[in-house]
């Protein structure tokens, strides 16, 4: 009875959320944290917990999906994780290899055009982990309805000395002028497939960091964060939702304080000056407060002065 009324009330919060939400992230990133200490809490051992964790991410996928988001990318395995065991390491590489040929096979994959892409140091990876990534690279490369990005030996700051590299390399080479370093430049040594700018990190298990994750995508693009209790193989629908919801605020959030900061430009100073203003105000007049729009419609059906 106990167990009918908690599924009740999941349902009932489940569908609230689905109703709070009117937006979605474009790119998601997931640090699954908590897969070892499920497994300790259930009496087994660490690839247990992983293997518990495997089903989270399948599902995840799909919850991607169902609210529009267009790109995840799953913290799979990070260049610290070498240091464990190898008792925990070879099991772990048993089952990311597994799993990504399966997502070079899965009929879900293919039906729903999910791109299947690997980003980190490939070179650390044992062979058959490298062989799998290649099979669901393969198997998957003309889609672009959605990418599944699949970190692993991966480090943000490892990925940023990268490219750091590589610029200084090519300006001394003379293949690159230094006054020519931009954004795209160094984006383009960071991955061989260009990866989205990331407006949600999630991280489950508890901690509250990042974990070096994404840094560039995540930092420079100040994307919102959800920090939540569940270990990675507990995440629910529910946490996902709430996740998506935290994100949404934060945009709206966003928005706003953008609006009325240019509402108050074009009051300070006139419109005429301030033609970029007067374009944030009608862009994000919906995200100001109902007594506000008044002013920002005034604002917008305003001649310029001359």
């Amino acid at each position: 009875m106990r167990a009918w009324l908690r599924e009740r009330v999941r349902a009932g919060y489940e569908h609230l959320l689905r109703r709070e939400i009117s937006g979605s992230p474009t790119h998601v990133a997931v640090i699954m944290d908590g897969n070892r200490r499920y497994a300790r809490k259930q009496g087994e051992d660490a690839p247990e917990g992983h293997r518990a964790g495997a089903q989270t991410t399948e599902d995840v996928l799909s919850w991607c999906q169902d609210v529009g988001v267009e790109e995840l990318t799953l913290y799979t395995f990070s260049t610290e994780n070498f240091d464990r065991p190898a008792e925990e390491r070879e099991p772990l590489f048993d089952l990311v290899a597994e799993k990504l040929r399966e997502f070079g096979n899965a009929d879900a994959v293919h039906e729903n055009e999910v791109c299947v892409r690997v980003i980190g140091d490939r070179g650390m990876l044992p062979e058959r982990v490298r062989s799998a990534a290649r099979y669901a690279e393969e198997q998957t490369r003309g889609y672009d309805e959605f990418v599944l990005n699949v970190a692993l030996a991966y480090g943000g700051r490892n990925e940023l000395l990268h490219a750091a590299r590589g610029v200084v390399n090519d300006v001394a080479a003379g293949e690159l002028a230094a006054a020519d370093v931009d954004v795209e430049t160094v984006e383009d040594r960071l991955y061989d497939c260009p990866v989205r700018d990331v407006d949600l990190i999630i991280r489950t298990g508890g901690d509250e960091r990042t974990s070096n994750f994404l840094p560039w995508h995540a930092n420079g693009n100040e994307a919102a964060v959800f920090f939540c209790a569940p270990y990675w193989p507990e995440f629910s629908k529910v946490d996902f939702l709430r996740a998506i919801r935290t994100y949404q605020n934060r945009e709206q959030s966003w928005r706003r304080t953008r609006a009325r900061r240019a509402l108050a430009l074009v009051r300070a100073f006139g419109n005429a000056e301030l033609e970029e203003a007067r374009s944030v105000v009608e862009r994000f007049r919906e995200s100001l407060p109902k007594r506000e729009r008044a002013d920002a419609d005034e604002v917008a059906a305003s001649e310029p002065a001359d």
